[in-house]
């Protein structure tokens, strides 16, 4: 049993979701691990990780208004707003996504359906870059 692990940062310009399938696949492939499971761990609170539909781009404009109706930012709603108005939203919206996500390696690569990419959800208007950590586990 082989490990590797990558600190990855993704730059998002604001808030919504960037892929980086690519960065994650370059990964897998440069680890030399041809068959195991892929831990994908997002080190924020105020961002999180989703695997989505890379094929067309309305679905993700449709999460982004979903997410914004779900968690407005509304200053008389929430008494945390340390960093600003879009404090608190993006904390409530990275508690109902996920920070971290398991994906099977074969043949070298991510076991991904044909239109999955994997993407970080900023949930801030600021985004600043983010911290991805990769860890492969198999041999």
């Amino acid at each position: 049993m082989r490990q590797a692990i990558h600190h990855l940062h993704v730059s998002a310009r604001s808030r919504g979701l960037t892929e980086f399938t690519g960065q994650v696949r370059a990964f897998v492939r440069e680890s030399g691990i041809g068959m195991g499971l892929l831990t994908l761990f997002c080190r924020h609170t105020s961002a999180s990780l989703l695997i989505q539909e890379n094929a067309d781009s309305s679905v993700r404009r449709d999460l982004e208004r979903y997410f914004d109706q779900l968690a407005p930012e509304d200053p008389q709603r929430y008494e945390h707003d340390t960093e600003g108005p879009d404090d608190m939203p993006a904390h409530l919206r990275t508690a109902l996504t996920q920070s971290q996500l398991s994906i099977p390696v074969e043949h070298g690569a991510p076991l991904l359906g044909v239109w999955q990419g994997i993407y970080l959800f900023e949930h801030r208007r600021h985004a600043s870059a983010r911290e991805v950590v990769l860890h492969l586990i198999g041999e």
